[in-house]
């Protein structure tokens, strides 16, 4: 049985080109010989005209890896622009935006107005009404299209840092969330510890489960409770890294009322060294987690970046400090921003509340007024300095959740305890979001910090969301690297190009019940490729990769196909009139699959991308 499914075409969309995929089975896929042949891919002209030998002068088909000129490095930058009720708007030009890099004003090269979901909801729309077509020398059987996956969500539990309490409200809330789930949706649970993991699936019996498996995972043995003073991350920052006298000041007071005291009322060791020991063990304790955390926050970009579709990671924390760690998050921030990934945070603390001294499992500080031996000559600690303390610790756990949605265009929800609203208004995309790309000139790889601004220079109202700015590269990749992460961009994105003149179509041939052949052909109308001509022949190279995902997007296999063309004038205009088609074939089991095909020139510097969609029975 043999069946032609032809995709529908897609809104062209924004591609940057820099993404660093963690998918090292694709790469094993790209061989580097260059006399190697490729298995199960041809490239011929198309059966109205007479074959060409590949193995001749003017056309060969061969693996390579792809060497394309490399452009010069864009600092991305996502925007939502939001109106006092809260809502994104959609109808800003590029000519409103203005960008500062160092307060310097930049020249804005690229420019991107998205609307997730309305380009693959067209796709398959499309891809439905042209289900029914079939190649002309075979017999095919009409079936309805398979329901792609448009809109993949990674929920990530911060399970190194939540307690037990508030992990355990946000839990049911995500799963009366999940329970929601519609067929065009696919939803992943990490962790921060990494030891509760679901990977992109719509069974919803398998998440809920995931779900009643998560419990708090702290990963540091290292811990003040029941100690005296007890010394937060927070204040533990203060003391080592920024050296502040008056956090010192406050918790040597502590260490001196809880440690032994001589007949004068005068401590026996030295308060400062005191604090300032414990303090250096609950920075090192805190620093650990939070690069954990970030590690697997980078971890799960870089999963949901792979996923053909609309992309969210929603991240439920009580947030964490992350001194001295800008590089890292911004990095993160940038790789998300690139990929099209938006970061959305929730606030697992919901409503939050200081309670003045700390609560019950706490040793409370001794303050004035209460009752004080007469001869303890300790000084104490005022009451208001522990309120203000606590009130700035928990701020700045918050601040990186705020950065990571800021920074990606997402919603930070916080200071609510409606946790049922929160995830479902964190699944979904902004309505609107602008990409605004620039070239930073003489950017120098020192990785020094780059603060940005974004500004509107209309009269509207609006609040913008956007990155707070970026760290320049340590070293600039080489031109191969970079060229290899553009197709590797593309192949995992959700947009489609149409630069060249490619067309795909998709065959698949069962050889049993339980065994298939699927083909992908990639038609090139080669006559309108911009060609060099060297030594009276018309030269370009071709490169075709191939990528199969499973029905909930997940990465199957990817093959790459490069093709040499030295052509002959003739050869171009008569032989090859209706072009070529470069074929590549999967050994795959009945089942739902999506296709990706990317194909590029290395004359023209064009890239083409299209989708397909086939259903095997």
């Amino acid at each position: 049985m043999r069946q032609l499914i032809t995709p529908g075409s897609m809104a062209k969309g924004f591609s940057s080109g820099f993404r660093w995929f963690a998918v090292l089975a694709l790469l094993s896929l790209f061989p580097y010989s260059q006399q190697a042949r490729a298995q199960n891919v041809s490239a011929t002209p198309s059966a109205a005209k007479p074959e060409i030998n590949q193995d001749s002068a003017e056309l060969a088909s061969q693996d390579e890896p792809a060497r394309f000129q490399a452009s010069a490095r864009l600092v991305v930058v996502r925007v939502v622009a939001r109106d006092s009720q809260g809502r994104a708007i959609g109808n800003l030009r590029k000519e409103d935006f203005e960008v500062f890099d160092k307060g310097k004003l930049q020249t804005i090269t690229q420019f991107e107005v998205e609307q997730p979901g309305s380009a693959l909801a067209k796709t398959g729309a499309t891809a439905e009404g042209n289900s029914g077509s079939a190649s002309n020398d075979t017999s095919a059987t009409a079936a309805p299209a398979p329901v792609i996956p448009q809109h993949f969500v990674a929920y990530l539990f911060d399970d190194v840092h939540l307690q037990f309490g508030d992990l355990a409200r946000v839990r049911e809330a995500a799963e009366r969330h999940l329970a929601t789930l519609q067929p065009a949706d696919r939803a992943a649970i990490f962790t921060t510890s990494g030891l509760t993991t679901l990977d992109f699936t719509d069974d919803k019996s398998k998440l809920c489960e995931t779900l009643i498996a998560l419990h708090p995972h702290p990963i540091s043995s290292y811990t003040t409770t029941g100690t005296c003073p007890e010394i937060s991350f927070y204040e533990a920052d203060l003391i080592v890294n920024k050296r502040d006298p008056d956090a010192l000041q406050a918790a040597a007071i502590e260490a001196a009322q809880c440690g032994p005291v001589g007949r004068a009322g005068i401590p026996l060791v030295d308060p400062a060294m005191t604090a300032t020991n414990q303090a250096v063990g609950v920075l090192s304790a805190g620093e650990h987690e939070s690069h954990v955390s970030l590690d697997s926050l980078n971890a799960v970009v870089r999963r949901v970046s792979q996923m053909p579709g609309q992309r969210t990671v929603v991240l439920a924390s009580p947030g964490f400090l992350t001194p001295d760690m800008e590089y890292q998050y911004n990095d993160i921030i940038d790789h998300a921003v690139r990929s099209q990934v938006v970061i959305n945070s929730l606030d697992a603390r919901g409503l939050y509340v200081i309670i003045p001294f700390g609560d019950a499992s706490h040793n409370p500080p001794v303050v004035p007024g209460d009752s004080v031996p007469p001869k303890l000559a300790v000084p104490q600690p005022p009451a208001i300095s522990i309120t203000l303390m606590q009130t700035a610790a928990a701020e700045a756990d918050a601040d990186l959740l705020a950065v990571l949605a800021d920074g990606t265009g997402g919603m930070f929800f916080h200071n609510n305890n409606d946790f049922n609203e929160g995830f479902r208004r964190l699944a979904e995309t902004p309505e609107y979001s602008y990409i605004l790309g620039f070239v930073p000139q003489n950017l120098k790889p020192d990785g020094s910090f780059h603060a940005l601004k974004v500004k509107l220079n209309n009269s509207q109202k609006l609040t913008l969301q956007a990155r707070r700015g970026y760290y320049a590269p340590k070293k600039f990749a080489d031109a191969d690297e970079q060229a290899k992460q553009e197709i590797e961009d593309e192949m995992f994105s959700q947009e489609e190009l149409h630069n060249l003149p490619v067309t795909l179509h998709t065959q698949f041939f069962k050889a049993s019940d339980q065994d298939a052949k699927l083909s992908v052909l990639a038609h090139v109308d080669v006559r309108q490729l911009h060609f060099r001509k060297a030594e009276g022949r018309n030269q370009n190279v071709l490169t075709c990769v191939s990528a199969l995902f499973n029905r909930n997007g997940n990465f199957l296999e990817g093959k790459q196909k490069i093709v040499t063309m030295h052509l002959k004038d003739d050869t171009l205009e008569h032989k090859l009139a209706s072009g070529i088609t470069l074929k590549t074939n999967f050994d795959v089991k009945p089942g739902s699959y999506l296709v990706r095909l990317v194909v590029r020139d290395a004359e023209g510097q064009m890239m083409s991308a299209e989708n397909g969609a086939v259903e095997i029975r």
